[in-house]
């Protein structure tokens, strides 16, 4: 029921001039998405001259210094700056379902597959293809995870990772090998260490546990994900689109 919301698509290189400008000398009162910044300006989308103006005539008023008394100083801006200014946030405005909707309501969000698929085999090959395989555990990820972005955080986060072969082992389980100065090795699932005492679990679920004294027994841990964190320091931005585009093409 507002102008605002009923005008036509502005000029989108009027809409840019405008985001500039207003990144410039309005976002600090007003917020990069027009609903109140730091500053203490009011939210721009509830605004009855906002709501109300055709063609930034309601605005020039207030940006020349009508309202300082108020706390709005005049600022320095001509006249086609101002109309440049009201253009772009006409623009955000007409976003809005209602009158105050967040803007963006009701249109479809960006794809999160901006990745390059070549790239982000090269990577897994070098980095990941020796625990994992595109024909092994990782076959048809792609059609398992349909949704790009629930995908992109399961392989982030070490999820569905199986045995390279497509078996049954839980491979985010933390095994360990103890080795005593005497008799046979002890291999189980790992319960707990400290410097004195090794916690395991047996196969068949018996609890084992060996007192610690500085290198005996000889203790090696295996951690199937330590790679998996070690690596996520190392990831780019970069790194997570490329991957996840290689990733959603293994059908």
């Amino acid at each position: 029921t507002f102008p605002a919301q009923q005008r036509p698509p502005g000029d989108p290189a009027l809409i840019a001039r405008g985001k500039v400008l207003y990144g410039i000398n309005c976002v600090s009162c007003h917020g990069v998405d027009l609903r109140g910044g730091d500053q203490g300006g009011p939210n721009l989308l509830r605004s009855q001259v906002v709501l109300s103006d055709l063609d930034g005539e309601l605005m020039q008023p207030l940006v020349q210094g009508s309202r300082q008394s108020t706390g709005m100083d005049p600022i320095n801006l001509t006249d086609a700056d101002i109309k440049a200014v009201a253009i772009y946030i006409h623009s955000v405005v007409a976003t809005a379902r209602g009158q105050g909707a967040p803007p963006g309501v009701g249109v479809a969000p960006p794809s999160p597959l901006v990745g390059n698929a070549a790239a982000g085999q090269t990577y897994f090959i070098a980095k990941c293809s020796a625990c994992h395989s595109a024909t092994g555990d990782l076959k048809g990820i792609g059609t398992r995870t349909p949704d790009v972005k629930a995908l992109q955080n399961l392989w982030i986060s070490g999820g569905g990772r199986g045995a390279r072969g497509g078996g049954a082992t839980d491979a985010k389980t933390i095994t360990v090998t103890v080795t005593p100065a005497t008799g046979p090795k002890i291999e189980g699932r790992l319960t707990r260490i400290d410097d004195f005492l090794v916690t395991l679990t047996l196969a068949d679920g018996t609890v084992r546990s060996l007192r610690r004294d500085g290198d005996v027994p000889k203790v090696e841990i295996h951690d199937p994900m330590a790679q998996h964190r070690a690596l996520l320091a190392v990831y780019s931005d970069k790194d997570v689109h490329d991957i996840t585009a290689y990733l959603v093409t293994l059908k």
